[in-house]
């Protein structure tokens, strides 16, 4: 359906008879070849924004993005609907790029989804300069942008698109993004005069609550226990899933947990019973719900303090999307706000540990002064930071910081970790232990330090192991491999996690003052990202919404009404809570239970409110025990 009125098209595929919020307005900047800024909220139907004015134009749209499971799930949509999508992302053979490309150009395709890592490829370029392109899309743009919350070097290759393809308008979407992040975005795309399109970022459905608990295990299980839809419970480690998913069904909840580390096929089984209301409550790392379309999350929990408010803010409007009422709770205590710091602060490496680590690496691998570059090298990371006694996970940052900035490259091998799991039960292993002396302290040591490993894939430092069970590390590795031929363990092994091509010549210092402030301020960008989380978990005096859309530069005076601020506030004044129900029966008799449900207060701050207008004589209970107006 090429060269068609955008409604037109709405209808065909999607079904829909009007456009929402601001989509309209951004669909007729890009069709009258204008480049736009496209900020909508989470669930607002970024992508309908670039799918419509490409559907309705000659040509192919490009669409960057960030995420794997991003794009393969919007290509899979769209192929449903019955439009030709490519997906590019990483892994895949250079011939099979080759054939992909060349599709794109011959094939009568609409959309090309690639990952901004793939634009560095000169192959890639010189495809896309020789396509037809109609449109460029940039999703969570915010990425682009050093001052955001997510910033990726590689999104700045996206700026080549405009040199490549002058004549394409370029839209750039996100659902979090300050006036300074706009900015940058519109820079480093190089934008021409574009047209900003900016909705509410207000969730009226949603009531915003932080929740100080010191049993945070026990609260969670309060809030599942009222749970009529379908929730998300965000935490920060893959260890925490499990546990939490775990703890959740011995309390009687059907839970699951998702990250990373469930292989691909568990992970579509998990995601269908959680799509289809077969397990209620999903415990998840943060990528969780990128892309997802699931209209009925009735909450999301974080169990553990974000990073910062453009993830809590993103994640928690998973929540509501389809109109109704929803909760998004934030779970903590004051453990636990030490803990953010601890994790995103501390290990935050300055220039002069940035220079040390440079400086033993080039050492470590016996790099002669103005000499090295071109060369690869494979490294035990951990065994580097045990040579020199560093702090594993300053280290971790710094070496990402080093890629970064091109001072080497770093295979993705350095994200890969050694995992284990034993594959009998605990009588069946000691018996084979018996006929296996010599490995027992091994085993004895990995069963104390990783108490999971019977359930699930656990992951494993074979350093530490060696270390504690006072062997080298070589016996590790060989009783590892043992068990796993033995078929007593599934073993995943990553002895050389890492190796590194250096792109300069070793200078030293000097290597590192290039970037050196650039480093620093991003570092800053991070410290003020906590402490602005930490300030929205301890400010109880200002509605949760206005502190939230304050911080986006949007202003409201109006007080939502329903997150923990403002319900503390109501519960000193009972009246108020009384005319909201009067205002509900204006329209018809409701049960009790309806009239909690629709205004989303405490279940007994609404009794007293009914008890007050049935006591005032304002309301009657009807003879199908309804509340009406007297």
């Amino acid at each position: 359906m090429k060269s068609q009125n955008p409604k037109d098209l709405l209808k065909y595929y999607w079904g829909f008879d009007s456009f929402r919020g601001s989509q309209q307005k951004v669909i007729d900047a890009l069709l009258n070849g204008q480049d736009a800024v496209a900020l909508l909220p989470t669930g607002g139907g970024k992508s309908i924004c670039f799918q419509i004015p490409a559907l309705a134009q000659e040509g192919i749209c490009i669409v960057i993005s960030p995420l794997v499971a991003l794009i393969q799930n919007q290509v899979a949509r769209l192929k449903l609907l019955g439009i030709k999508a490519i997906a590019l992302t990483g892994g895949i053979p250079r011939e099979e790029v080759n054939n992909l490309l060349d599709n794109c150009l011959y094939g009568n395709y609409s959309f090309l989804y690639i990952s901004p890592e793939r634009l560095q490829q000169e192959l890639v370029q010189e495809r896309i300069q020789r396509m037809r392109v109609s449109l460029i899309a940039v999703d969570e743009a915010h990425c682009i942008s050093q001052w955001g919350h997510d910033f990726r070097p590689a999104y700045l290759e996206c700026g080549k698109l405009r040199e490549l393809l002058p004549e394409a308008p370029i839209v750039a979407l996100t659902a979090t993004a300050t006036a300074m992040v706009v900015d940058d975005i519109a820079t480093h795309l190089r934008l021409q005069a574009p047209v900003l399109v900016k909705d509410s970022f207000a969730r009226k459905n949603i009531a915003f609550e932080v929740v100080f608990a010191e049993d945070k295990p026990y609260r969670l299980k309060q809030l599942c226990a009222t749970l009529e839809k379908s929730a998300i419970v965000y935490v920060r480690t893959r260890r925490l899933a499990e546990d939490l998913a775990r703890y959740l069904n011995t309390a009687g909840h059907k839970a699951t947990f998702f990250h990373g580390g469930v292989q691909k096929n568990e992970k579509q089984k998990r995601m269908g019973l959680w799509l289809e209301n077969s397990v209620k409550i999903m415990v998840a790392t943060n990528a969780f719900g990128m892309g997802i379309d699931k209209p009925d999350v009735g909450l999301v929990v974080h169990y553990q303090i974000p990073d910062c408010i453009e993830n809590y803010f993103q994640e928690a409007g998973r929540a509501g999307r389809d109109g109704a009422m929803a909760k998004a709770v934030l779970l903590t205590n004051k453990t636990d706000q030490q803990g953010v710091k601890d994790q995103f602060i501390s290990v935050l490496p300055d220039t002069q540990y940035l220079k040390m680590v440079y400086n033993k690496l080039n050492n470590y691998f016996q790099i002669a002064y103005g000499e090295g570059n071109d060369t690869s090298h494979q490294l035990n990371f951990n065994a580097f930071c045990d040579t020199y006694k560093l702090n594993s996970l300053l280290t971790y940052n710094s070496f990402r910081i080093l890629d970064q900035n091109s001072v080497f490259s770093l295979t993705e091998a350095f994200t890969q970790k050694t995992m284990v799991q034993l594959l009998i039960g605990k009588d069946p292993l000691f018996q084979y232990l018996e006929q296996n002396k010599g490995i027992v302290p091994v085993v004895q040591t990995l069963l104390r330090t990783y108490g999971g490993i019977f359930d699930f894939e656990t992951k494993i430092n074979t350093l530490l192991l060696a270390k504690k069970a006072g062997v080298p590390e070589k016996q590790v590795l060989a009783t590892l491999k043992q068990l796993e031929k033995d078929a007593v363990i599934e073993y995943q092994a990553n002895e050389s996690d890492l190796s590194i091509t250096f792109l300069v010549p070793r200078e030293d210092d000097t290597t590192i003052n290039r970037f050196a402030r650039e480093v620093k301020e991003r570092q800053q960008i991070k410290i003020d990202h906590v402490h602005q989380m930490l300030a929205y978990v301890n400010n109880a005096d200002r509605c949760r919404n206005q502190q939230l859309l304050a911080y986006f530069g949007e202003k409201t005076a109006q007080e939502c009404g329903i997150c923990d601020v403002c319900k503390r506030a109501l519960a000193l004044n009972p009246s108020a809570i009384a005319s909201q129900i009067l205002k509900l029966l204006a329209d018809r008799h409701r049960s009790s239970r309806s009239i909690i449900a629709a205004l989303n207060y405490d279940e007994q701050q609404v009794l007293k409110g009914l008890q007050h207008l049935l006591e005032e004589g304002q309301i009657r209970i009807n003879s199908m025990n309804e509340y009406e107006l007297a």
